[in-house]
């Protein structure tokens, strides 16, 4: 009995390899110092294999029982595909998926190099069997596959340290950044590829796979799109969007944990590489949702979808995020009010590069919006437009003014102009005389016509009223300059007492 029981413990080996970072070179070099390469596509393209060597099984005396723990210290020959019977493949399938449970040390260029080239093509030969795979798969086939993917792609990430990080929020100049590299990606490539041809597979039946795709696998992989390399989220992204599609009942929990995900960046860390990915999934679920939209689609636009416009990094993923919104305003019109204020409570005050996405998306929401809608934001949207009118930065004042030259939300201005203009008209008028932009000035001129030719007593009276308010500030300010003249001379007498000193009743206009 001592024995049985000792003989279950496993015995300890050296580790020796992990994987940390990302490459994106796909050719090798075999051990007879030729050159092959290898193209694996991108996410729905083409698999195109050029290497035909044979592939090797691991010594069983070699392994622990954790078997992506170590390295091998020898392989034995096993046949390729084509060389065993049709009703043996699954089973040969099984036992290469069981040697790719293996993870190499890529820290030294030199080190396993011919293992490293071996376990490469027999991934290669994996993708090349599940691609053209004619029976149903197996349940232990299935197994093996999401055993082995787990091994290899699921890892922790060690963030890279970045010097003055705030100043690069602030220029927002993230595509100079060169891209992280792991030089494991040689063999992760194979295996994303691998894995995504698995779930796309016809051979894979749903109801078998999820017992192994569960939760857990499901939320390991979007912890995976922090990746810092961007071939990798792409992989990432093409895989969820097919488990979404393929798998109905991951569907509440893939929404619930990537919500969480976002909350998380936005009231917490503001640091994530994989928001616009996630986004970009979400505009294909959004647009597949069904009508009416039910109260938990439309909580997620109020409390994660439009909170997402508050960090600074809104330029990696504005498009993706823009997209989104402007999907379910498409949907379901009423939305539109709660869009617009919205945005306005996110609206940057000193950020003019994010002031420019936010006009861009407003643009896009407002082409959506019915004029019932338009009504119930018109007010606080168009004081904020008023704003942007006579911002120092010219191409947020000329971006504002372009929204004039929609067909669509001029119509919905002309129709509310008794209200519109009198909001905007001061800022017309300062544009008009003192903005310092060329371009600027023009635009203001013809938004200013635009408002004359339909409507010129309406334009004559907020003129009216605008000279009326103008020399009530002049009045105003003359009033607050001879209280400042009084103070001086008060303060010039050097008069020492301790009695205050009573000004005239100018001063309350100050």
């Amino acid at each position: 009995m001592i024995k049985q029981i000792l003989g279950k413990i496993p015995r300890k080996h050296s580790k020796s390899g992990g994987e940390s970072n990302f490459s994106g070179s796909s050719s090798l070099k075999r051990s007879d110092g030729a050159t092959t390469t290898t193209t694996i596509s991108a996410p729905y393209s083409a698999f195109d294999i050029t290497n035909n060597s044979s592939n090797l099984k691991v010594n069983n005396n070699s392994r622990s029982s954790n078997e992506n723990s170590v390295v091998p210290t020898s392989y034995e020959a096993l046949p390729s595909f084509k060389d065993v019977p049709t009703s043996e493949r699954q089973h040969l399938f099984v036992s290469k998926a069981k040697m790719c449970c293996v993870r190499f040390d890529f820290t030294g260029p030199t080190k396993n190099l011919r293992e490293k080239d071996l376990k490469r093509q027999i991934l290669l030969e994996l993708v090349e069997y599940v691609a053209s795979a004619n029976e149903k798969f197996t349940e232990n086939l299935m197994l093996e596959v999401v055993k082995m993917v787990s091994a290899n792609i699921f890892r922790d990430f060690t963030p890279r340290p970045r010097e003055n990080s705030n100043v690069l929020l602030d220029s927002l100049d993230f595509e100079d950044e060169e891209p992280h590299v792991d030089p494991a990606w040689s063999h992760l490539q194979v295996v994303y590829e691998l894995l995504l041809r698995f779930i796309i597979s016809p051979e894979t039946d749903a109801k078998i796979a999820k017992r192994f795709i569960d939760h857990s696998f499901v939320m390991k992989l979007l912890h995976l799109f922090d990746s810092e390399i961007p071939s990798e989220r792409e992989y990432l992204k093409s895989i969820l969007h097919r488990i979404y599609g393929k798998f109905m009942v991951h569907r509440p929990y893939i929404r619930k944990t990537i919500n969480n995900i976002f909350t998380c960046f936005v009231f917490e860390e503001e640091k994530h590489n994989g928001i616009a990915e996630f986004l970009e999934v979400f505009g294909s679920i959004i647009n597949g949702f069904a009508l009416p939209l039910k109260e938990e689609h439309k909580l997620f636009l109020v409390r994660t979808l439009i909170p997402l416009h508050k960090p600074k990094c809104l330029a990696m993923y504005h498009h993706q995020l823009s997209y989104c919104v402007t999907q379910f305003v498409e949907k379901d019109f009423k939305l539109a009010d709660i869009v617009v204020r919205g945005l306005i409570k996110y609206w940057p005050v000193t950020n003019s590069t994010k002031e420019l996405l936010f006009l861009n998306e407003l643009e896009e929401v407002l082409e959506a919006t019915h004029a019932s809608e338009f009504q119930r934001c018109m007010v606080p949207l168009f004081r904020e437009i008023s704003s942007c009118l006579n911002s120092l930065h010219f191409q947020v004042a000329e971006r504002a003014l372009l929204l004039w030259n929609n067909d669509h939300i001029e119509n919905l201005i002309k129709q509310n102009r008794k209200v519109i203009l009198p909001i905007i008209f001061p800022s017309l008028e300062r544009n008009a005389r003192h903005h310092w932009n060329q371009s600027v000035r023009s635009l203001t001129l013809n938004v200013r016509k635009v408002f004359y030719d339909i409507d010129p007593d309406l334009f004559e009276e907020c003129q009216v009223r605008f000279q009326e308010d103008e020399s009530k500030e002049k009045e105003i300010e003359e009033k607050r300059e001879s209280t400042w003249k009084l103070l001086e001379e008060v303060a010039s007498k050097k008069v020492v007492s301790n009695e205050a000193i009573l000004v005239r009743s100018t001063s309350s206009a100050s």
